[in-house]
């Protein structure tokens, strides 16, 4: 923070299982053709500025795209130039100009051109702790430095391959060649955890159920004011007050299988096993996140998707039909909602790899992912087949249906 406050550029690397890639990054503010043409040299040339959403609207920068398909959600904005003081665009002291206009609290709409040559991206309420991505460490670190909350980034390329972008290892000798610091998105999740709060709890009330008797803690974002549920069961700190090797299951919300009963998913009958498994253990944690309909897309796409599934299409390339990712949910606020809770280390109760990567960046430590049992149907048949093939769940007894037609789909026989 120190650096981006001195105008100095940092970089800043990714999780080995997203990217795996590092960003030159340094505040907007700070932008000069020495810095620029310093970045334009080392990275792939493609030039973007972070912005908080709010600067975004004040700006009149739309996305580029109406229905992002980028498959990190990075959020494009139609590009820009400074309408004055510039001459083509594309030279480092122009593109310093721009930069430092995107990041002057008193411009305005009018003070740019459209299409330009420097890439705004629109930054996601709550930075890092939302969206681990580098869009949002540079907007938080510029913040945290006492700057205006924009920054620009781009990828670092191979000196050893220019064909390929530099990985950790090599990030970490560009650093020293160049006396830059380097810290990992981890690094600045961890920081902000740790000095910043995102959920606040507002309810703590008894659940009788079948399973047995929970608490139900209630807590609301305040970034988007979703309301999230965590059923507890048991002394959470444990024998030794740590908090550590937690059972956990962090459900996403699915109105059709859960509250209906939908056989099209699992989901019904994955929160009922999470919440009897927990029972069980007699300590442990169901946490159910809401916002992750349809894995994140919403209520309403999701039935466009099961329309799209009727005629064919799998539950990803539904997805992908409409505009929208295969699965764009976001797990920083239940990290947060776990922590407050007193966990410290989990026994994950999933099938899916992905989602024990999204907690891990938030610093909490998976000790095991403990497998859910697999409730097979033939109306689901196909969505279970395309979540191992497609999406790398493990989901275990799964065989035991080879050769067992689903719903809409030939005998292979």
């Amino acid at each position: 923070m120190a650096d981006i406050a001195a105008g100095k550029a940092v970089v800043v690397v990714d999780d080995e299982d997203r990217e795996n890639e590092g960003d030159l990054i340094f505040a907007a503010e700070k932008a000069t053709p020495e810095l620029v043409a310093f970045m334009v040299r080392y990275t792939s040339g493609y030039l973007c500025v972070p912005l908080a959403g709010d600067d975004c609207d004040r700006l009149g920068l739309p996305p580029m795209y109406s229905m992002n398909q980028d498959k990190h959600g990075t959020a494009y904005t139609v590009t820009v130039d400074a309408r004055e003081g510039i001459g083509t665009g594309i030279s480092a002291s122009d593109r310093a100009t721009t930069m430092r206009l995107l990041a002057e609290p008193s411009s305005t709409a009018n003070d740019f051109t459209r299409p330009g040559h420097v890439v705004p991206l629109r930054a996601k309420e709550g930075g890092v702790l939302r969206r681990p991505g580098h869009t949002e460490a540079a907007v938080d670190l510029a913040r945290l430095a006492g700057l205006a909350p924009a920054g620009v980034i781009c990828e670092i390329v191979s000196q050893k391959d220019e064909g390929s972008m530099a990985q950790t290892p090599e990030l970490r000798v560009f650093a020293d060649e160049h006396d830059l610091a380097l810290i990992s998105i981890a690094d600045l999740i961890a920081w902000r955890r740790r000095n910043e709060k995102h959920v606040v709890r507002v309810a703590d009330a008894r659940i009788p159920t079948r399973h047995g008797d929970f608490r139900a803690v209630g807590y609301t974002s305040i970034h988007d004011d979703v309301e999230h549920v965590a059923l507890v069961l048991g002394d959470i700190a444990g024998a030794d007050g740590t908090g550590s090797d937690v059972l956990v299951r962090v459900h996403s919300e699915c109105l059709t299988g859960d509250v209906f009963g939908s056989l099209r998913c699992d989901c019904g009958p994955q929160l009922d096993a999470a919440m009897e498994m927990v029972a069980a253990e007699g300590r442990g944690i169901v946490l159910y996140m809401r916002g992750h309909e349809g894995r994140g897309i919403g209520l309403l796409h999701k039935l466009q998707a099961y329309q799209l599934q009727d005629a064919g299409s799998d539950t990803v390339d539904a997805n992908l039909q409409l505009g929208l990712p295969a699965d764009s949910r976001d797990y920083g606020l239940g990290a947060q909602i776990l922590v407050d809770l007193g966990v410290t280390s989990m026994r994950l109760l999933t099938n899916n790899p992905a989602k024990r990567v999204g907690l891990d960046g938030y610093g909490l430590q998976i000790v095991e992912r403990v497998p859910m049992p697999v409730r097979a149907n033939e109306e689901n048949l196909r969505y279970l087949r395309t979540k191992r093939d497609r999406m790398g769940h493990d989901l275990i007894g799964l065989e035991k249906w080879d050769g067992v037609p689903a719903t809409g789909e030939a005998d292979p026989a």
